[in-house]
């Protein structure tokens, strides 16, 4: 892919967006706020949850105030769809080293729900786990060094290891550029992580020039780990885009197949995007338009496959399709 995209992409059209979108909006959340998404969504004791990333601003000013106001919100549902936000946040960091915690990702493991997030510090970006059993109370497990973020947590041990995928800023590695890959390391007990190996390379994806990285938590299938992904590419001629003076790039959420018993093994993966900026709520009055970021991905009894995905780094939505279905696209590329 040149370094220049102009190209229109489009949805797989195995997916569907749900009519009631957006599901979670900032008129919705009972306290100040300007942005919700980049959600982690997850079913938790028979209820399905969602944690959001809250940035505090005005959305008629289109402004947004500093990092440090960032925190997470709470929702609760009884159908995935229709949301009850908590009446307060509920996690936060703060201190003279820590500027703010955000981007949340939730996977249950043996009964407890886990919650990697990013974290911006006085020196550098670490990814974070913590654990908690009520959503009251949280259990910071491990912070990571700079700088490493979009951690997600595969549900189960694999060969008796936890596994997760990353995303690293290898800048001075990769040429000095903006130019980030997807990663995958292992840990005996959450804290303590390592060997690691590259998995999913920005030249691995047609429709990517910038960067490649995790997204929802993965989920389990007969044939592999469901695994989506978001792809970037930059275009230097797209212009202002969005609330901020200048924003060039277009988010993408792509699926791929890895493997059951050794995940750094891509089984398949759906050549083009599974979904792409394309309604209005994705590409018009948002802080950065034409970004799709998914966060959640829930699999019903039925063989629906619920994604929840951050849109316009501005409101939280839905797609639906069938476990089939991009079971089949994955395969379909080999």
């Amino acid at each position: 892919m040149s370094n220049t995209q102009s190209s229109i992409l489009t949805s797989s059209k195995l997916i569907q967006r749900h009519p009631a979108n957006p599901i979670l909006d900032a008129a919705l959340v009972p306290y100040p706020t300007a942005l919700v998404f980049n959600a982690g969504v997850t079913k938790f004791n028979g209820k399905y949850v969602m944690i959001f990333r809250n940035d505090y601003g005005s959305i008629s000013e289109q402004t947004i105030e500093p990092a440090s106001t960032t925190d997470l919100g709470i929702a609760y549902s009884d159908d995935g769809i229709h949301w009850e936000v908590g009446p307060k946040p509920c996690f936060k960091l703060r201190d003279q080293e820590i500027i703010r915690a955000y981007d949340p990702r939730l996977t249950v493991i043996d009964g407890r729900c886990y919650m990697c997030f990013a974290v911006d510090t006085e020196h550098g970006i670490r990814g974070g786990i913590a654990v908690t059993d009520d959503f009251v109370n949280f259990e910071i497990l491990s912070l990571s060094t700079p700088d490493l973020r979009n951690m997600v947590l595969f549900p189960e041990k694999i060969n008796d290891k936890y596994v997760r995928l990353e995303r690293p800023f290898t800048v001075y590695s990769r040429g000095g550029v903006d130019r980030f890959d997807t990663w995958i390391s292992e840990s005996p007990d959450l804290k303590y992580w390592g060997n690691s190996d590259l998995l999913l390379a920005v030249e691995d994806v047609a429709f990517a020039n910038d960067k490649t990285g995790p997204a929802a938590p993965p989920i389990k299938t007969d044939k592999g780990w469901l695994t989506t992904f978001h792809s970037v590419d930059l275009d230097t001629t797209r212009g202002k885009n969005g609330w901020e003076p200048t924003w060039k790039k277009r988010y993408c959420a792509g699926i791929m197949l890895l493997d059951l018993n050794n995940p750094r093994k891509i089984l398949g993966m759906y050549k083009d995007p599974l979904l792409a900026p394309e309604a209005s709520y994705e590409v018009e009055g948002g802080f950065r338009n034409n970004v799709i970021f998914p966060g959640g991905m829930i699999l019903e009894d039925t063989g629906e496959v619920k994604i929840y995905y951050g849109a316009a780094d501005t409101v939280v939505c839905l797609a639906t399709t069938h476990v089939d279905d991009l079971l089949q696209l994955c395969l379909s590329s080999r």
